[in-house]
């Protein structure tokens, strides 16, 4: 494949925005096989936020040649206090991600911190080396990559997270940081404290968020609003009735996207037609949308575009949008549901809140 063939699949959606697309280019143009970083907390059960979205961009990646690593941030989840924090249940869940990242995109790499660390005598002398370069006020700005806000009764660990997720970039080689835009702010922390340790700043490369199925609403965790829109309304394991995850039946699913806020003309933060642009068309070239013949009879799509100007100009209901928008979804879902079909329930219990 050529350089403007690679840079085209990792530009492709779900990707938001290159640091920097010249960057990016000229790794290519120096390196046939970049390697790749993306780290997850380990917070509950996957859904098409966590897993397919970033999924497809993996695919994307390793298409164009990238060696795609999955990072499964055990360390940075006690931190954070997801699984209440449990050292022993956030290791055996970082099982059953490895497994589902695994099957969903054959050929990534997972890596757990706790064995990055383990392997490395100079990371945590790595890790005090860039926080010298890192100002409390700006640690603090940059703690909203955890989901929270300075205003948050804060521990001394918390704030080490941020120059943890910068220096494991470093520790793992990676020549491109990959993560949702809600990473961002790290992620120019790396970029920037980088160079004046002497280390080559990783391309940042990240991806939409995918909304939740409710209406988007703000919560406070950013002071920009609409970047606090967004990754208030992102697809999360907290909103169960928001979400849909691997695991959920074809009723369950269609059940979900039936009640979702998806307002007849309103194309804005609407998150079926997100699943429209960032999952069907990531897959196909055409989407089929069945209608009664009363109602204009079967429709098809070409493109994401067709299919917006038709929504847009009211020409497509929400109710038939909806119905085709779960068809497609749960075949998207329908061989990880198989694979986790025998675990679930011990995953489930395993997931559930301490």
């Amino acid at each position: 494949m050529d350089i403007e063939g690679k840079v085209e699949l990792a530009i492709k959606p779900p990707t938001l925005e290159v640091l920097t697309k010249e960057q990016l280019r000229e790794l290519f143009e120096t390196n046939s096989s970049p390697g790749h970083y993306i780290g997850l907390e380990i917070s509950g059960l996957l859904h098409l936020g966590s897993l397919v979205v970033t999924g497809f961009k993996l695919r994307d990646l390793k298409e164009a040649d990238v060696r795609v690593t999955v990072y499964l941030a055990d360390w940075h989840s006690v931190i954070n206090r997801k699984l209440g924090g449990d050292w022993n249940r956030i290791r055996k869940a970082a099982e059953y991600y490895a497994e589902a990242f695994k099957t969903f995109v054959p050929g990534v790499k997972t890596v757990l911190g706790s064995d990055l660390y383990r392997e490395n005598d100079e990371y945590w002398k790595r890790v005090l080396e860039f926080s010298t370069h890192v100002s409390l006020a700006r640690a603090t700005r940059t703690l909203t990559i955890m989901g929270r806000s300075a205003r948050e009764n804060l521990d001394i660990a918390q704030f080490f997270y941020p120059s943890m997720q910068s220096v494991d970039i470093h520790e793992l080689k990676a020549d491109i940081a990959h993560a949702g835009i809600d990473q961002r702010k790290v992620h120019v922390l790396a970029r920037e404290v980088y160079p004046k340790l002497g280390w080559v700043p990783p391309v940042a490369l990240h991806h939409e968020l995918l909304l939740g199925l409710s209406e988007p609403v703000r919560s406070g965790i950013d002071e920009d609003e609409r970047e606090d829109l967004v990754v208030s309304s992102k697809m999360s394991k907290s909103h169960p009735e928001s979400s849909i995850f691997i695991h959920d039946t074809p009723e369950q699913v269609a059940s979900k996207i039936r009640k979702a806020w998806c307002p007849e003309g309103v194309v804005q933060l609407n998150p079926i037609l997100q699943y429209v642009r960032l999952l069907v068309f990531h897959e196909k070239d055409e989407m089929i949308v069945e209608r009664p013949r009363k109602f204009g009879g079967d429709i098809v799509f070409g493109s994401y575009q067709e299919l917006e100007k038709a929504y847009l100009s009211k020409q497509l209901h929400p109710v038939d949008l909806k119905s085709a928008v779960a068809k497609e979804i749960d075949s998207i879902i329908a061989p990880l549901r198989q694979k986790f079909s025998n675990t679930y329930d011990k995953i489930s219990e395993l997931m559930s809140s301490a």
